[in-house]
């Protein structure tokens, strides 16, 4: 399978025609026509239903077309990679996180790298931890901030000594709202929105303990903005890492932080061993460096 004939499959996926597509692609129809009835045959499956006016995908040409998207980015993000010089360090820097409290330590470490390498532009992707991993795994992502607990063997990482504190959501005018803080038995009968990461989810079943066999769990949610306009709807109540909690609007949505305290950890990871282009690997060294020197700071705080 081409990379060549992989561009002109998704350029007929855009354009729904085989003609159109030939003419974007500056090659004759038959041309085209013929190199996806050879990649169909190379493979052993049907890609498309091909009707009078426009082409469609069959389930095994969906899979293609997000298989193939992942796999261009790639091969585009390796070409620029190749390309970059070492004496003018220039390229991308792809970074995974959540919404989550350490996100607030990134425009920092951003902006003094920037400074020295200024030719370098980034690209934050937000998702779940685990998503994020899987991005790092694919080679999609150079560097994931991570939400602990989470599985992080095969990657090198900085551990960040900012704490990530747990709260609960619910409108403001709620009597919850009126409580300095939430315990599991205010929320035991309630209809909550968890996060969707398992391992999440076994970190609040110890704080509730025994009330979590009962709880009343309208949905899960992969992040918590979305969380929050079901919250502030009336919904249900939302528990999630307050990272994100200071840039809402305070008159649609309320936090509270849970008691007994539940706090977390994140780090800043990478994939152990893999080559990384010239512009990503001065950014690991420069963060690693600049981290360092950031938890030594909170740490001074403390005494």
């Amino acid at each position: 399978m081409e990379i060549r004939v992989l561009r002109y499959f998704l350029t007929v996926v855009r354009e729904e025609s085989i003609t159109r597509a030939a003419e974007v692609l500056h090659i004759t129809q038959p041309t085209l026509s013929r190199q996806l009835a050879q990649m169909e045959e190379e493979i052993g499956v049907k890609l498309f239903d091909r009707g009078t006016r426009k082409i469609r995908l069959t389930s095994e040409g969906l899979l293609l077309r997000r298989r193939a998207e992942e796999i261009l980015h790639l091969v585009d993000k390796t070409e620029k990679e190749l390309v970059e010089q070492e004496e003018q360090i220039e390229g991308k820097i792809s970074i995974g996180c959540g919404e989550i409290a350490s996100v607030q330590l990134l425009p920092g470490l951003i902006r003094s790298f920037h400074l020295k390498y200024p030719r370098v532009i980034f690209d934050l992707f937000t998702a779940t931890a685990d998503l994020v991993k899987e991005q790092m795994d694919k080679g999609l992502l150079d560097l994931g901030l991570l939400l602990e607990p989470v599985e992080i063997g095969k990657y090198e990482f900085v551990r960040l000594d900012m704490k990530e504190k747990w709260v609960a959501l619910m409108p403001p005018d709620d009597p919850l709202a009126e409580k300095a803080f939430v315990t599991a038995g205010d929320l035991a009968k309630l209809p909550l929105i968890l996060p969707r990461r398992m391992q999440v989810q076994s970190e609040l079943a110890s704080w509730f303990g025994d009330y979590y066999r009962n709880l009343n769990v309208l949905f899960t949610s992969n992040l918590s903005t979305n969380g929050a306009v079901m919250v502030s709807q009336g919904l249900a109540y939302s528990l999630v890492i307050e990272g994100a909690v200071p840039f809402w609007d305070p008159s649609k949505i309320a936090c509270r932080p849970l008691y007994p305290e539940l706090t977390a950890t994140s780090v800043l990871a990478w994939k152990r061993e893999q080559p990384f282009s010239p512009a990503a690997t001065k950014f690991i060294e420069h963060a690693k460096c600049y981290l360092s020197m950031e938890n030594h700071k909170d740490k001074e705080s403390y005494r």
